[in-house]
C-alpha cells in the first residue's frame, strides 16, 4: 500500500503513455495517486481521469505561476468545482518568488482565495512555496486565525524553521524525489525528525525523478524509490513507511476512500 500524494498525470511526458505509466505504478504497489491541477483549463481533464480510474483522485487549483492569468478564479469558483466526489483537495496554490511568473500581490490574493475555499469545504490545501517562506508562513498563520483549514506543504524543500512553523499550524509535509539527491543534506536532516504521523511522499511527476532514476521523466511508480530512501533515512522498514504515509494520506484527504 503506497500513495503518490502529488503528480501531474496530464502533463507532457506522461499523458502520451498514460496507460503504461499507470500500469507501472500499480505493478510497484502504488494503490492511489492524487492528480494535481495547476490551471483552470486542466480541471475537466484532471477530474475526468479521476472519474475513469478509481485509484486516481483530483484537485482543483491555480498554481502561483498562473495567478496573473486567472484573476477570475475566486473562492466561489473553487468551491463550486470541488463539489465533484472525485475532487479531494484545493490547489496547488501558494507563492513562488524564485521564478515570479506572476505578480507577488496576485499570487498572494490567489493563495488567500484558495485558503478560503479549503476552509469552506474542509478539503486540504496543497501548498507550493519557493523562495517565499516568510510570506507563506505569514499568510498561512494569519488565515488560520480566521478559521482553521487542513494543509500539506508539497515537495518540501524549505528550511527546518519553516517545517516547524508548518507543523505548528497542523500541516503535513510531503517529500519528493529531491530528498534522494546527494546535495539535499539539509532536507534529509529534516526528513529524519519529521513526526511520523505528518509525512507524505510524492513524485511531482513528470518532474524530480528520484535516484536511481534522476534525469528521467518522473512517474508515480518512482514514489516507491523515494519511500524506500526515506525509510532507510529514518531507520524504519519500508513496510512501516508505506503504511504510515498511506494512513496519513487518508487521514488528511478524508474525502478519499482507500
Amino acid at each position: 500500500m503506497l500513495v503518490d500524494s502529488h503528480c501531474h498525470l496530464n502533463y507532457k511526458g506522461i499523458v502520451e503513455q498514460q496507460g503504461d505509466v499507470l500500469a507501472r505504478a500499480r505493478n510497484r504497489g502504488v494503490t492511489a495517486m492524487l492528480n494535481i491541477s495547476t490551471r483552470e483549463s486542466e480541471w475537466d481533464e484532471v477530474v475526468g481521469l479521476a472519474e475513469e480510474e478509481k485509484d486516481i483522485w483530483a484537485t482543483v487549483g491555480i498554481h502561483p505561476h498562473e495567478a496573473d492569468a486567472h484573476p477570475e478564479v475566486d473562492t466561489a469558483k473553487l468551491i463550486e468545482r470541488a463539489q465533484n466526489p472525485r475532487v479531494i483537495g484545493i490547489g496547488e496554490t501558494g507563492l513562488d518568488y524564485f521564478y515570479e511568473h506572476s505578480d507577488r500581490a496576485n499570487q498572494q490574493a490567489s493563495f488567500r482565495a484558495h485558503i478560503a475555499a479549503s476552509r469552506e469545504t474542509g478539503l486540504p490545501l496543497i501548498v507550493h512555496t519557493r523562495d517565499a517562506e516568510d510570506d507563506t508562513a505569514h499568510i498561512m498563520t494569519e488565515e488560520m486565525e480566521n478559521g482553521a483549514y487542513p494543509a500539506v506543504i508539497h515537495c518540501f524543500t524549505a528550511s527546518a524553521d519553516f517545517a516547524r512553523k508548518a507543523l505548528e499550524l497542523g500541516c503535513y509535509i510531503s517529500l519528493s524525489g529531491i530528498v534522494t539527491f546527494k546535495n539535499a543534506k539539509d532536507l534529509q536532516d529534516v526528513a529524519k525528525w519529521l513526526p511520523a504521523d505528518r509525512i507524505l511522499v510524492e513524485t511531482d511527476s513528470p518532474f524530480l525523478a528520484p535516484v536511481p532514476h534522476r534525469g528521467k521523466t518522473g512517474e508515480p511508480a518512482y514514489v516507491s524509490d523515494t519511500a524506500a530512501f526515506v525509510a532507510e533515512l529514518r531507520g524504519e522498514t519500508i513496510e512501516q513507511l508505506q503504511q504510515q504515509t498511506s494512513d496519513n494520506f487518508y487521514r488528511l484527504f478524508s474525502k478519499a476512500k482507500p
